[in-house]
C-alpha cells in the first residue's frame, strides 16, 4: 500500500511532491560550504560535464561572495540553478567527492549550486553583457536546455538569436518531463526568464518548425540554424492493448502531471513498463498521486536496469514494488485496461530469452509505458542533406556539432538519444562555438 493519499488541492500536491533537494538557507549554505576541502585536483570538476570550478564557487559562498559564486557557475553552465536540482549529482560531482573514500557524506554540491544561483535570480543580478553585435543571425529550433544554452553562448559573441519553440512555454523537458519533486515549474521558468533578460535572445512561442518550407525559410533568413528539438513521444511496444483507455506513455503522463498537478487521475493499481530513469519517475509519481499499489515491471534483471540506483531507491522509498525478468505480451481489457499479460524471461550478456509456458496476467487498472521515446525522423527528413544514424539520431561532428548540411548544427537528446540536462547544456555551448568558428571562416 502506498503511504500517500490522493492530493485534492495544490497544497496537498506540493506536500506529496516535496522537493528532494530543498533550497538551503544562508546558514545551511555557510556550514555546508565550510566542509569543502578545496582539493587541488578536484575530482568533482572532472565529473561535471560542464566543468564548473566547484571548489571556487563553494569558497565564494563561504566568503559571502554570492554574486561571484553565481557567475562562476553560470560561466560554465547556463542552467546552473536547474542542474543543481535535477542533475544526478550522486553519480556525477558528489559521487566523485573525496569524502566518499572516507565514508563521510559528500559535499552537497547540487544544493550549494542552486543556493548561489537562486540568489542571483531573485535579485536579478546582472552577471553578463552580451557581445557587440556582429551583424549575423542564428535561428534555434527548440527552447529546451540545448537551445537556450546555445542561445546564451551565441549572444556573448554578438549574434542576434531567434528561438522557435513549438509549445507556449520554454525549457523543454525541464518544464515538461522532469518529476515535480526534483524541480517546480516556477523554479524552471524563473531561471528561463532570468536568462532571457540577461542575454537578450528572442523566443517565438507556438512556432513549430516542421515542414520543408519552414526549414527553407530559416535557411534564407539566418546565417546558421541550431536544432535542439529533443525526442518525440513515447515509443510503442507493438503489442495488443496499447490503445486501451488508461494506457499512456510515461513522457505524456509526466507532462500532464507538470501541467495539471493534483487534477491528474491515476489508477488504483498501476503497472509501469520499463527500467530506466523515466520509468522510476513515473512509478514514484503514481505513488505520490495516491495509487494504492505501483509495480515497476522490467524484462531484464534488477542489476541490468538502465536507471541510476538512487532513482530506484527513491521509487522504492515511496512504496513502488519491482517485478523483474518479465516481458509484456499483451495489455488486457475491454475498452479499459484491466491487466498486463507477461512472460517470464532469462537475461544475461545483453540478451533476453523468453521462457515458454511461463505466461501469467497481473491485474491493474492503469499502464504507463516507459520504454523510450521516438526520434523525430519525419521532421528531420525535411532538411536537405541531413544524415541520421541507424537509431534515428542526427549525425554531427563531435568537435563542432556541425551536421552533414554545413548550415545546421545540433546538440541535446536529438543527437545523444537521451541524456541529462547538464549534457545538453554542455554540448550546446560547444555547438555555439562551432557555429561561431564556421561563420567566421565563411566570411
Amino acid at each position: 500500500m502506498s503511504e500517500y493519499t490522493k492530493p485534492t488541492n495544490e497544497s496537498e500536491f506540493e506536500k506529496n511532491f516535496e522537493q528532494i533537494k530543498p533550497l538551503m538557507n544562508s546558514t545551511q549554505a555557510y556550514y555546508e560550504s565550510s566542509r569543502c576541502l578545496f582539493c587541488y585536483d578536484a575530482p568533482c570538476v572532472n565529473a561535471c560535464p560542464t566543468r564548473i570550478d566547484i571548489p571556487l564557487f563553494i569558497r565564494q559562498i563561504n566568503s559571502g561572495n554570492l554574486t561571484g559564486s553565481a557567475k562562476t557557475i553560470y560561466e560554465s553552465n547556463y542552467f546552473g540553478y536547474a542542474c543543481g536540482k535535477v542533475c544526478p549529482t550522486d553519480v556525477l560531482c558528489e559521487g566523485a567527492c573525496v569524502y566518499n573514500l572516507q565514508e563521510v557524506k559528500p559535499i552537497e554540491i547540487g544544493r550549494l549550486q542552486s543556493f548561489a544561483t537562486s540568489t542571483a535570480i531573485s535579485e536579478s543580478k546582472k552577471l553578463f553583457i552580451p557581445g557587440k553585435p556582429n551583424g549575423k543571425k542564428v535561428a534555434i529550433i527548440g527552447a529546451g536546455p540545448a537551445g537556450i544554452s546555445c542561445a546564451c553562448e551565441l549572444r556573448m559573441t554578438g549574434y542576434e538569436v531567434d528561438i522557435f519553440e513549438a509549445k507556449e512555454k520554454p525549457s523543454g523537458l525541464t518544464v515538461h518531463g522532469v518529476a515535480p519533486y526534483k524541480i517546480t515549474n516556477d523554479e524552471v521558468l524563473n531561471e528561463m526568464d532570468y536568462l532571457q533578460k540577461q542575454f537578450g535572445y528572442n523566443v517565438k512561442y507556438n512556432s513549430a518548425i516542421t515542414s520543408k518550407e519552414d526549414f527553407t525559410g530559416l535557411e534564407n533568413n539566418y546565417d546558421a540554424v541550431f536544432i535542439g528539438i529533443g525526442l518525440g513521444k513515447t515509443d510503442t511496444l507493438n503489442i495488443k492493448g496499447e490503445n486501451l483507455e488508461n494506457c499512456t506513455g510515461a513522457v505524456e503522463f509526466i507532462e500532464l502531471l507538470r501541467r495539471m498537478k493534483h487534477n491528474v487521475r491515476v489508477g488504483h493499481k498501476v503497472i509501469v513498463l520499463g527500467g530506466g530513469n523515466t520509468a522510476m519517475d513515473a512509478a514514484s509519481e503514481s505513488a505520490r498521486l495516491g495509487a494504492e499499489k505501483v509495480i515497476l515491471a522490467y524484462r531484464r534483471s534488477v542489476s541490468e536496469k538502465g536507471a541510476y540506483e538512487f532513482e530506484y531507491d527513491l521509487a522504492k522509498s515511496v512504496g513502488v514494488k519491482g517485478m523483474f525478468n518479465v516481458s509484456p505480451v499483451e495489455i488486457t481489457g475491454s475498452g479499459k485496461v484491466d491487466g498486463v499479460k507477461f512472460i517470464r524471461t532469462k537475461s544475461g550478456n545483453g540478451k533476453v530469452e523468453l521462457l515458454k509456458g511461463t505466461e501469467f496476467t497481473e491485474p491493474c487498472d492503469m499502464v504507463i509505458i516507459a520504454t523510450g521515446q521516438l526520434k523525430q525522423k519525419d521532421i528531420l527528413m525535411n532538411i536537405d542533406g541531413m544524415k541520421l544514424d541507424d537509431k534515428g539520431r542526427i549525425t554531427v561532428n563531435p568537435e563542432t556539432f556541425q551536421t552533414v548540411n554545413p548550415k545546421y548544427f545540433s546538440a541535446g537528446d536529438i543527437i545523444s538519444g537521451g541524456q541529462e540536462v547538464v549534457n545538453a547544456a554542455a554540448d550546446a555551448k560547444k555547438a555555439a562555438r562551432g557555429i561561431d568558428m564556421y561563420l567566421k571562416n565563411k566570411s
